[in-house]
Formats: structure tokens, C-alpha cells, sequence
């Protein structure tokens, strides 16, 4: 069967599906059928007769009588969110689903990506993935995007940036508040009237020139819905709050002022969250304590403060600003740790052995006076040349950290360890360089005394407050990672295994971390590093918060909460006030009751704009990425294949981890053929194959700064 054939059959089965379902159960034969879609030729005729007994074999339709057919019955309807693909199609993700169900394009009506719908699932094809169709859009998932605006005489259109918005939106020449031909904008639909084709919108604003930095970035904030500035009434209520330290508020708390203690963080960085003291027992052991800046203190319940934090839920680290989940005065300011200040925190105390058992632990409010803000830069430097400010305080720490991290791992913790790509910028946001952040020794030291907080408050409500049954009775916001997807860890480990590599052992949750582990060594500084962690991660589950609590797999946790970046997170803020609260129960011999329902409501939504805020940070790294790349068009660059698609590859440049794509309609030499299950492409003539991890010389064709996308060619000397 030519591709011609298969294609015509393709869409024959789709149209027929439509054709029987708008029948009313009314059965029909392949000559009503063929009438419907206007269909007069013979052979096409003849076509439909066979697609028609194809879908009965294959369970889609029903045969009601000698050749007369309708649409199997039999479906159920599935509540979910659209994922949509470039392509126009989609796929509903339900959590009561174990699978997506995919959408054709047509069969999406007017649902839009990230829209809640109801979808009519079709009976089942034997070996198929279910397949169905929306019936109805439940809520939008938003409603304003960014895009061109395309002006004429009589109407305006808008292009929006996002691939995953399928149609562009149309705008009554009364509604462009100013807008003019070529300017990018953000756009808000107000209708989708129906049957037309597409959505109708109005300008809301204009974000200027397509390309300027500020355009761009602001473009990305008001794609994810990020706030540009503080409400007024926000703003006035922090700058309300003082600086100042009450004395009787200092009299509750334990005072660690005298003792030794200082922060490791970002060079660049202004929100200081948690800071570490020590000082040496009588009995030989270590008081080692991991203060975290006291945020429940000053954001109370009912406060406009606390409803925009719980809103924003968490900062987003765009690659050139911060958006902050507090306003500046707090995050900056009075809940910040800064050196040579008293400051109210949160602490996890704990007493420590010279062999980094720990022998005891306290948690409570405390206050503290950091005496020296440490760069990691500075604090590695002070770990390598044992020279330096509080050089054996530093090198204490890191001591107890790597024997800490040896038996994490020895338990089955994942040690991934990503190269994160930074810029250097200008004063005009325009990047002038490259550069890698590794974890080194200094952030580690911070990462495993962070992990202990984090894990002994969790083991602290979710181990002691049991009921006499056992079964926890108290509610607690747990940071939960549940063990890898089967079906993509096998995908995984044969991907490695064709690039030489053991297979990963899946016989047991242990098995797999070790195996992991044993990869990732192997593959330390390889060309194919980079692809190998990028496609382990993938096959991991992704953390969220939680009441209800499974364990961490990743870190081999069997309880672990996030407690340590209040300022920057709102789950922590919310483990602060749990924890603070069960605390006062004990003493006061009662037990608060917490509503569940809520609490859960809220982990949820601080999963999700954890999400939203990790795809605006990579958007806003791509479009750094192709910015830089722009001053090298045409220039050869050394690459590796990261992705393998039907339209083309993902090529990574080795030098600068910056990835475009090398389209298959530019391989000219040959004719490419995407083969899915050997993550390759193949040359039909020539055999030749480009497979996931293979290296490549490319060279940069385009850098399109409104697309957000790099275009590759193949070098000359590889044609």
C-alpha cells in the first residue's frame, strides 16, 4: 500500500467515525456514507467499503445488519486537561487515568491547551491507545496570551507565541486599544462564538517590538500568568512591617546571637533563607543548627500578604529578574538573613557526632545574628585551600556533609548532578556569554544539611503522632516522589543499552537507583552525559507536595517535607506553621483539627505553579539561548544529538549547551525516515543513520528571536 493510500484510509476512518456519530444510532451502509462526505468517485467508493470493514474488525464500529453500520456505543466519558501537540492535535490528561487519551484536531471543537473538557472516549481498538473526542469545555485554562498582531483594513489578528495554540484570534478593529501592524501584544479571548473557526479577542496590551529583550521576557510572564508588580495594598502592607526585633518576642525564642553562624548562597543572591551555626559540646559531639527565616512570623493568616503569597505560591528564577513570591521588603529585607543582623527564624537543631550521627534534635522559634554571608565560590575556596574566614567551621561542615551523602547514597538516593546553563548579560539583558554552574563541594555541604532539616521535621509529625492503630492522625504537608513509570524506564534503559551501557536492573526500587547511580558515574564527562541524565530524569515521577505521604524515591526518604525556603516557597510556610502548631498541642496535651480537604487543595495548587514556573524559567533560558546564537549564524559548530522526532533532530552544541534543530527536510543528501523505536532517523538510500547521542558538526542556519527557535544545518565536511 503506498503512503498515498495509507494516508487516504487515514482520514477516511476519521471522517467515516464523525459521519456515524452525528447519524443518531442510525445505522448506515458505505453508500450513505459516501453520500455524506461527497463522495462520488467509484474507487473512493469502493474505499470507504473496505475502511468501513476494516474499523468493524478492529472493534471502532458495529455492523447492524448485512453492511450497514454505526458507531460502537460502548465509550465512556473521561474529565481532563489538553496537552495540545504542535501538530493541532491534543491529549487529555485525567488523574483518573492511567493513560492520556488522544484528540485529533478536529474532534478538540473550540478546546484550547490547558482547557478542562470532557472528552467521549471510543470503544477501544485491540493493541490501539484510547482515542475520543471533546463534548464539552468544562473551564479555560486561560484566557490571555502573547503574539503578533497582524492589522488590516477592515479587521486584526493575533499569532500567539505558543505552539501549542492551535488558531490564531481574531480582533474587532474596536478592540485594538492602540495596537499597531507587526507589534507583539498580549491578547485576551472574550468569545468563541459557535462554529467559528476561530476565537475572539481583544488587546489588553502591548508589549512592544518582537525580539527586545523586555518584550520577550515580559511576553513569557504573561503567557504563564506571572504578575508583573505587587498590588498596591501588598506592597503597603509589608512596608507596615519594621525591622525591628520585639524584646519580648526575643524572650520566647532560643537565642543563638553569640553563637557562630553565616550563610552560603548565590553570588547574585538577595533572599537569604536559611543560615548554619555550630559550636562545639563538652561531650565531643557537634550543636549544629539549621536556622530558616521565620516567614510564618511575619505573614499571618487572613493578611493580603498571605493570600498573594498562596496565589503566587512560589518565585520564579527567569534568566534575567527574580518574581518574587513576597514583596521585596520582606524577601530582601526583614525575613532575609543578612550578615551583621538579628533575625527571627525557624530552626532544626540538632546534636551531631564527629561521625555525623545524629544523637538528638530540637526545632522552635529561635533568633540569630549571621556573622558572614559566604559566595559558594568563596566557601569552596575555603574547603580547597583550607585558608579563609571560619575555616574550620567550613571545613567542619563539609566534613559531616560527605559522610551524610555517602550513606544516602549507599541507601539508594539518585545522585543527579545537572549542569545548569547561565548567562552573562549587559545592562540591556543581552547575553555576552556563557557560562556552566556545577554542584560542588560548598553546595553540598549546603544541600545535606538542608536534606536533614527537611527530612527530620518530616519524620517528626509523620513518625511520633500516631494513633493507637498506627495510622498517622495528623495532617502534614509532605514533599512525596514516587518510583519511575515502568514503560519509560524500559524505554530508557534500551536507549542506554545501544549506547553501550549496562541496562538499568528494574528487579527492585533499589536495583534501579543503583544501576542509575552506576550510569550516571560512567557517563561523567562523555559527550552523551548530558542527553543520558536529561532522558534518566524524564523517566523518574515528578515530585509534588502532599498530605499523603509515600516516601521520597529519589533521595531513598521515607518521610521529607520542604521546610528550608519559605521565602521562596509557600509549602514551607505552611510546614512552619504545622509543625509550630502540633508543637504547642503537645504541651497543651490537644489536638487541633486541621481540615484535610484544604490542605491537600493547597499542596496541589503549589504543585502546579511549581510546574508553570519551571516551564516560564526554561522559555525564558531558550530564548536566551537563541539570542545568543543570533550573533553566530553561519558559523560550524560541534553538537549531539538530544531528540529524534518525525520532523527532524535536537542537536545540542557541545561547547554551550544551546539546542536547535536540524530539520529533515534540510538533510538534502538523502531521504530521511524517523524510526521511533531505535530513536533514529535512517537515509533510505544511503542507510545512513542519525541516532539519540550521536555527534554531529552543525552549522547555524537561523536564530529566529520571536520563535523562540534555533534552525541547524549539517556542516559541509558531514554532507
Amino acid at each position: 500500500m503506498s503512503k498515498k493510500d495509507k494516508e487516504l484510509r487515514k482520514w477516511l476512518t476519521e471522517e467515516i467515525l464523525t459521519v456515524l456519530k452525528k447519524s443518531n444510532k442510525k445505522p448506515l451502509n458505505y453508500k450513505q456514507v459516501a453520500s455524506a462526505l461527497n463522495i462520488g468517485e467509484p474507487n473512493v467508493k469502493k474505499t470507504v467499503a473496505d475502511v468501513l470493514k476494516t474499523m468493524h474488525s478492529s472493534g471502532i464500529v458495529e455492523e447492524v445488519g448485512h453492511g450497514q453500520y454505526r458507531a460502537k456505543q460502548v465509550g465512556t466519558h473521561v474529565v481532563g486537561v489538553v496537552d495540545m501537540t504542535a501538530s493541532g492535535s491534543g491529549y487529555i490528561v485525567s488523574e483518573g487515568n492511567t493513560e492520556d487519551v488522544y484528540v485529533n484536531a478536529r474532534n478538540l471543537k473550540t478546546a484550547l491547551n490547558g482547557d478542562t473538557v470532557k472528552v467521549f472516549v471510543y470503544a477501544r481498538r485491540t493493541g490501539k491507545k484510547p482515542e475520543g473526542e471533546v463534548v464539552e469545555v468544562i473551564s479555560r485554562g486561560k484566557t490571555e496570551f502573547s503574539g503578533i498582531i497582524e492589522v488590516s483594513k477592515n479587521f486584526a489578528f493575533v499569532s500567539p507565541d505558543s505552539s501549542k495554540m492551535g488558531t490564531d484570534i481574531f480582533i474587532p478593529l474596536n478592540a485594538l486599544n492602540d495596537a499597531k501592524d507587526g507589534e507583539k501584544v498580549i491578547v485576551r479571548i472574550t468569545d468563541y462564538p459557535p462554529g467559528a473557526k476561530n476565537p475572539v479577542g481583544e488587546i489588553v496590551r502591548v508589549l512592544g517590538k518582537p525580539g527586545d529583550n523586555e518584550t520577550e521576557i515580559n511576553a513569557i510572564m504573561a503567557d504563564y500568568g506571572l504578575p508583573m508588580v505587587f498590588p498596591a495594598e501588598v506592597e503597603a502592607e509589608a512596608e507596615a512591617i519594621s525591622f525591628d526585633l520585639p524584646k519580648s518576642e526575643i524572650a520566647r525564642r532560643w537565642d543563638f546571637r553569640g553563637v557562630t553562624t553565616f550563610t552560603i548562597d548565590p553570588a547574585d543572591a538577595k533572599d537569604f533563607d536559611d543560615a548554619l551555626s555550630i559550636e562545639k559540646l563538652n561531650n565531643g559531639n557537634w550543636r549544629i543548627g539549621v536556622h530558616i527565616a521565620d516567614v510564618s512570623h511575619y505573614v499571618q493568616p487572613g493578611t493580603l500578604l498571605e493570600k498573594e503569597a498562596y496565589s503566587r505560591a512560589t518565585s520564579v528564577y527567569l534568566v534575567d529578574r527574580c518574581v518574587p513570591m513576597l514583596p521585596e521588603k520582606l524577601s530582601n529585607g526583614v525575613c532575609s538573613l543578612r550578615p551583621n543582623e538579628d533575625k527571627f527564624t525557624m530552626s532544626a537543631v540538632f546534636e551531631i557526632t564527629d561521625e555525623a550521627e545524629v544523637v538528638n534534635d530540637w526545632f522552635g522559634r529561635t533568633v540569630i545574628h549571621s556573622d558572614r554571608r559566604f559566595s559558594y565560590e568563596e566557601a569552596q575556596d575555603v574547603i580547597e585551600t583550607g585558608k579563609g574566614d571560619l575555616v574550620t567551621e567550613i571545613k567542619t561542615f563539609d566534613r559531616l556533609a560527605k559522610i551524610m551523602r555517602a550513606a544516602r547514597m549507599k541507601k539508594g538516593a539518585l545522585a543527579f548532578d545537572k549542569i545548569e546553563v547561565k548567562f552573562h548579560l549587559d545592562e540591556k539583558g543581552k547575553p555576552t556569554g556563557v557560562y556552566f554552574k556545577e554542584s560542588k563541594d560548598s553546595n553540598k555541604l549546603i544541600e545535606e544539611f538542608m536534606l536533614l532539616a527537611n527530612r527530620r521535621v518530616a519524620e517528626y509529625v509523620g513518625k511520633r503522632k500516631l494513633d493507637k492503630k498506627g495510622g498517622p492522625v495528623l495532617p502534614f504537608v509532605y514533599r512525596i516522589h514516587d518510583l519511575p513509570d515502568p514503560e519509560k524506564l524500559t524505554s530508557f534503559s534500551e536507549f542506554i543499552g545501544k549506547l553501550g551501557y549496562k541496562k538499568i536492573d528494574a528487579s527492585s526500587p533499589t536495583g534501579i537507583a543503583k544501576s542509575l547511580n552506576v550510569l550516571l558515574k560512567d557517563v561523567k564527562g562523555k559527550a552523551e552525559e548530558n542527553i543520558v541524565e536529561q532522558l534518566a530524569i524524564r523517566s523518574m515521577a515528578k515530585a509534588v507536595y502532599s498530605i499523603h505521604n509515600i516516601g521520597h524515591y529519589g533521595l531513598a526518604f521515607g518521610h521529607y517535607s520542604h521546610f528550608t525556603s519559605p521565602i521562596r516557597r509557600y509549602p514551607d510556610v505552611m510546614v512552619h506553621r504545622l509543625l509550630m502548631q502540633y508543637m504547642e498541642d503537645d504541651k497543651a496535651g490537644k489536638k487541633s483539627k486541621m481540615n484535610e480537604d484544604e490542605l491537600e487543595m493547597q499542596c496541589k495548587h503549589s504543585s502546579e505553579m511549581e510546574k508553570l514556573a519551571s516551564q516560564a524559567e526554561r522559555d525564558s533560558i531558550k530564548y536566551k539561548q537563541v539570542e545568543y546564537m543570533s550573533q553566530s549564524v553561519g558559523r560550524a559548530f560541534d553538537g549531539v544529538i538530544t531528540g529524534v522526532t518525525e520532523w527532524g533532530i535536537y542537536v545540542e552544541i557541545e561547547e554551550n549547551k544551546c539546542e536547535g534543530m536540524l530539520r529533515l527536510k534540510d538533510l538534502d543528501d538523502d531521504y530521511y525516515v524517523f524510526d521511533e523505536g531505535n530513536y533514529c532517523v535512517i537515509g533510505q538510500r544511503k542507510k545512513r543513520k542519525l541516532q539519540l547521542g550521536d555527534k554531529l558538526r552543525i552549522q547555524v542556519k537561523k536564530a529566529d528571536l520571536v520563535k523562540k527557535q534555533l534552525d541547524f544545518l549539517l556542516a559541509d565536511e558531514w554532507q
